[in-house]
């Protein structure tokens, strides 16, 4: 399979492209206001538990305190203080896990967390005191004894390899998992990675002796370093860049880390966008369209809700020459391949419901089972799906690391505050005419100034029977109209005769 990553710089964001058969998989932006959090670590302090949540609120010096359930608790983190002795030393190591009743922490207590998802609309990040630090070929847990080896990697005889040099080099109180692109690699290139992250443990300990919480203490690398580094592997055909400055630093690295993978960085310099020669810039106007068409005429609808995702799937125009179940089944398998590269390309976190097209035949309801599972295989995201029932409604659940792509790029609408839609114009004519009855009883003057959008304005004062016309032959009160394009579509402003004096509030119910 043709694998490319293209970066694309600009003076106000940076975009990371991934394609798989020329076609977007997966999109990455890095903007100056958005800094990536995920994998930041904080000596922090404990701000508020609550029992009944089996949580704690834990100040990381942002807007909004960070949550951390008692399930990513690490027992032999908490008390854990570098001003001691001991240095780097753990409290010594209990095997336990906490019942209902008990309270692991309280106010004030000091603890170390890390990142695991970025802070979500009014929702803060969500952290854990299992700490670990991501290398190139494996990811450093500290105050602990296992060597793991990544489960994509399925060769048994390469885990066993990978698994006996690990346990080789490991040092007393750091445990690692090896990752899969060391698939294939020595042990000079492990151990050297390993030794690397046990030194930035050690400036993490250092940073934290001489600070009082919270205080940022680990950085984790930013997007565009951490995908170079996880992403850019000997399946990767090219990635070319269009910034000499970055294209510099990427060789630089590469050098460093993966030299036989360096003649694939490739500079571009044409002067047509790198985004639109590679036809990337199409697919990604596309990737925020509500609606996604299939190959047979068939589409999906996405849409995003505070606690959901729900994806619609509709056959469209194609109908088909087989009996309904097997149609149904075509637009469901071309409809569960969209589906899974819309989830990675929008990078859609989270609980996730599918209306799949309603199949009578089990057989057919477990093949599409069988090909959505096989398509989640290729995201990097862990994904859990239940069967699909007899309504043809999958429910599934992907991690969520970051906010979703809509989200990250873009703003609520001011005039429907995200619901995408706005109250009708006959509507806001009506409670026009609530105010006006109002305004009346109260033996207001007959003359006022209406203020509302052109388009509302053109609506209230069309035709011989216009809502206008009714309302000042009801109310035997002169209503001037002043338009305003900056006031929205659904609201109303009354003023005084000579536009002086605002009188809506006084009569709103």
């Amino acid at each position: 399979m043709e694998k490319s990553i293209y970066i694309n710089v600009s003076l106000e964001e940076m975009r990371l492209a991934i394609l798989e058969e020329q076609s977007l998989v997966e999109l990455y932006y890095e903007l100056p206001q958005n800094e990536r959090m995920v994998g930041d670590i904080y000596y922090a302090k404990v701000a508020k538990v609550i029992k009944g949540l089996q949580a704690a609120f834990i100040d990381i010096g942002q807007k909004q305190d960070a949550f951390l359930h008692f399930s990513d608790l690490d027992e032999r983190l908490l008390g854990f203080d570098p001003r001691s002795k001991e240095g780097s030393a753990f409290p010594h190591h209990r095997s336990y896990s906490w019942t209902a009743d008990e309270v692991p922490i309280k106010k004030g207590d000091r603890i170390l967390v890390q990142i695991t998802k970025e802070p979500l609309a009014a929702k803060g990040a969500r952290v854990t005191s299992n700490i670990s630090l991501p290398g190139r070929y494996l990811v450093l847990v500290p105050n602990d004894q296992v060597v793991g080896v990544s489960r994509k990697i399925y060769n048994r005889k390469e885990k066993y390899r990978l698994k006996r040099i690990g346990q080789k080099f490991r040092k007393e109180g750091f445990g690692m998992v090896i990752r899969t692109v060391a698939e294939g690699k020595e042990e000079a290139e492990l151990k050297a990675d390993y030794e690397n992250l046990i030194k930035t443990w050690e400036q993490l300990v250092k940073k934290m002796k001489g600070s009082q919480p919270p205080q940022l203490v680990h950085k984790e690398v930013g997007m565009l370093s951490s995908v170079i580094r996880d992403l850019f592997t000997a399946d990767v055909n090219q990635l070319i860049v269009d910034d000499k400055k970055l294209f510099r630093e990427i060789v630089r690295y590469m050098k460093d880390v993966s030299p036989q993978l360096v003649e694939r960085v490739k500079l571009y310099q044409e002067k047509m966008p790198i985004f639109d020669k590679y036809n990337i810039e199409a697919q990604i106007n596309k990737s925020l369209s509500r609606k996604v068409w299939l190959k047979r005429g068939g589409y999906i609808f996405i849409d995003h809700t505070e606690a959901l995702t729900a994806i619609d799937v509709n056959s469209g125009r194609f109908s088909g020459k087989a009996d309904h179940d097997m149609n149904s089944l075509k637009i469901n398998l071309d409809a569960a391949k969209e589906i899974a590269r819309q989830l990675r390309l929008r990078d859609i976190g989270g609980i996730i419901i599918i209306d799949f097209i309603d199949m009578i035949n089990a057989k057919n309801r477990q093949k599409l089972q069988d090909e959505f599972k096989k398509e989640l295989r290729k995201d990097r995201a862990q994904a859990n799906i239940a069967p699909v029932s007899e309504f043809g409604i999958i429910e599934m659940t992907r991690e969520r690391v970051r906010p979703t792509l809509l989200f990250a790029i873009s703003e609520p609408c001011p005039a429907c505050v995200g619901t995408g839609r706005v109250i009708s114009k006959s509507t806001t004519s009506a409670k026009i005419e609530r105010w006006m009855k109002r305004y009346r009883r109260e033996g207001g003057s007959r003359s006022v100034q209406l203020v509302v959008h052109p388009e509302l304005a053109k609506y209230l004062s069309e035709g011989k029977k216009s809502p206008l016309r009714k309302l000042t032959w009801s109310y035997w009160t002169r209503i001037k109209i002043v338009t305003d394009e900056n006031i929205s579509m659904d609201e109303f402003r009354f003023m005084d005769k000579m536009g002086e004096e605002d009188l809506t509030d006084r009569f709103i119910s």
